[in-house]
């Protein structure tokens, strides 16, 4: 139940980047597409790169749940995973945009998807094969 906790709180992000992305539409009055608006597009691709990397982190994060992951690993996936986007997106709406934020926010991203990878597997491997 540990990844839930975090599937709630970025589930809850995401509904935020979604009054963003409908609050700047509002704003410039576009329906569809960003029409040449910067802050819009930038709005739009925070959440698209939100949506676009969250589910299979979480859907990782659950399987290493599942596969016997201690709760401690998971909230630490759970915390870089949150502030990994929170990173992101703070870097990426800004029409100045410091690189680092964006950077930092991917590192993450990529570093809680891979860590979940490797967990799963490791378990995998753990109970097949070396278990007595």
């Amino acid at each position: 139940m540990t990844t839930a906790l975090y599937a709630a709180l970025l589930g809850l992000f995401y509904i935020a980047l979604s009054f963003k992305v409908i609050a700047k539409r509002r704003q410039f009055q576009v329906g569809i597409g960003c029409n040449g608006e910067m802050a819009l597009e930038r709005a739009v691709r925070v959440h698209g790169n939100f949506a676009e990397y969250v589910p299979f982190a979480l859907l990782l994060m659950f399987m290493a749940e599942y596969s016997g992951l201690a709760p401690v690993y998971l909230h630490s996936l759970g915390i870089l995973l949150v502030l990994g986007r929170l990173s992101h997106a703070w870097g990426v709406r800004q029409l100045k945009e410091p690189l680092k934020f964006r950077v930092c926010g991917m590192l993450l991203t990529f570093g809680v998807i891979l860590l979940s990878a490797l967990a799963i597997m490791t378990l995998y491997f753990m109970r097949h094969f070396f278990a007595g």
